[in-house]
């Protein structure tokens, strides 16, 4: 099932890239991103009430809050970094440089999460990063 998961997401980020370059083309990149991110907060919370899992919020670890807290921080910066590129920058170009974030996010699950590195994973993180590059350049 995460495979299936996995691919919603990989459709579902695409298709945000294409309608956030569309909607940030007259608007202020922060503002878009504030707008974006209130979209996101209510869709999240709905889910939330609907699966009947907010009692579950006072059974949060202060390890867990502050980890997703921080995770919070990194997602609002990513989302600001990336409205600002897709304002000015081709979409296409900015898009194959996101995507980057796959071979940074393995290189990260080995050196933080201490998580096997394999020459599968070597391979494809090379070929992913020329494959942007050569998207780019």
């Amino acid at each position: 099932m995460w495979l299936v998961y996995a691919l919603l997401a990989a459709f579902f980020a695409a298709l945000t890239s294409i309608l956030a370059k569309i909607g940030v083309e007259n608007v202020n990149s922060n503002l878009a991103t504030a707008i974006r991110t209130v979209v996101v907060l209510l869709m999240s919370w709905a889910v939330v009430w609907a699966t009947g899992k907010q009692q579950d919020l006072a059974n949060i670890g202060s390890k867990s809050l502050w980890f997703l807290l921080l995770s919070g921080v990194a997602t609002g910066l990513s989302w600001l970094c990336y409205y600002r590129a897709l304002q000015i920058g081709e979409a296409s170009k900015v898009i194959s440089l996101d995507k980057l974030s796959l071979v940074i996010g393995v290189v990260l699950a080995v050196v933080i999460l201490k998580e096997t590195l394999t020459i599968k994973t070597i391979v494809g993180g090379v070929l992913i990063t020329l494959g942007a590059l050569v998207l780019v350049f």
